[in-house]
């Protein structure tokens, strides 16, 4: 057998074993985008059988998206690799049924290597850190995410760049490799928090069964998103002006925004029925007076 038709075995059985590892990868991907929806409504069935309420997360598109860029970018990532590696076995198995010296060859790589690493280190740390980051799954498409600079709803996660829309409608272009901690505010549970400050001489026990009597009312409205009762404390500051209550609520992720909306909303309306009152900023107003006179302090409220 000749040097030529061992080299087109050589290149023939590369490109076999690309295909077979491409397919095996697009096999691995569509199970993890396809097999995560047979699983869960394998789970609801049984549990509708024993009459267990189970929220359902296919029908909720965002969280779809999510996991089929995380699976098609991982398979992405890995049929380079393959790619990479296959090519790199296809051409020394050539090299040594052709007897080529490599040295040279491997030589000039090593420096051409050293200068690319140098010039695109900061492009490696972008799609390393966008590798891990997908592997850990620390937000996805439609999370709430802070990353520093930049705050708002992720629009779309690559490898290199996460586009992050902000409340004013920007578009944020964040290299990955440039985030050094990610606030996630819509990852499996978010609390819902109104702090409410009354005069220092209201009956804060009234107060305090009031916020929780609008908590109770709005956890009762929306059962769905309501993970936990509603907690209300009082005193969690003290002024001369005020007295801060707080109330925190479980709810599911992404809707404490609007869980807190309607809490406010309910506290203000039986607050005003029931004639109870909320602090004012206290405002002291200096009066100059003649040359040499002592500045006078008229306290008012504003």
């Amino acid at each position: 057998m000749g040097w030529p038709l061992q080299s087109l075995i050589a290149i023939l059985v590369g490109l076999v074993l690309l295909a077979v590892v491409r397919w095996v990868i697009a096999r691995a991907v569509r199970s993890v985008i396809d097999g995560g929806v047979k699983m869960r409504t394998h789970t609801r069935r049984l549990l509708m059988k024993t009459r267990v309420p189970v929220a359902g997360e296919d029908s909720d598109p965002l969280a779809v998206a999510r996991r089929v860029q995380r699976a098609e970018t991982m398979g992405s990532v890995l049929r380079s690799v393959a790619g990479i590696v296959v090519t790199v076995l296809v051409v020394t198995a050539l090299a040594n049924i052709n007897e080529w010296d490599l040295g040279p060859v491997l030589a000039s790589a090593g420096v051409v290597g050293v200068a690319l690493g140098f010039g695109a280190q900061t492009l490696v740390k972008d799609f390393l850190a966008g590798i891990f980051m997908l592997v850990e799954d620390q937000y996805g498409v439609g999370d709430v995410v802070d990353v520093g600079e930049a705050s708002g709803v992720v629009e779309a996660v690559g490898l290199r760049i996460t586009q992050i829309r902000d409340l004013s409608g920007t578009l944020w272009y964040v290299r990955n490799g440039e985030i050094l901690r990610v606030g996630n505010m819509t990852q499996g549970w978010s609390k819902a928090r109104v702090e409410v400050m009354v005069p220092p001489d209201t009956d804060v026990a009234r107060a305090t069964a009031l916020v929780l009597q609008a908590a109770t009312e709005v956890a009762a409205a929306h059962e769905k998103e309501v993970l936990g009762e509603p907690e209300v404390t009082a005193y969690e500051a003290l002024s001369a002006e005020s007295v801060t209550l707080r109330m925190l609520l479980k709810v599911a992720p992404a809707k404490q925004w609007a869980i807190q909306r309607e809490v406010r909303a309910r506290v203000r309306e039986l607050f005003v029925a029931e004639g109870v009152g909320l602090a004012l900023p206290r405002q002291v107003m200096v009066e100059r007076g003649q040359p040499g006179t002592a500045p006078k302090e008229r306290p008012s409220a504003g």
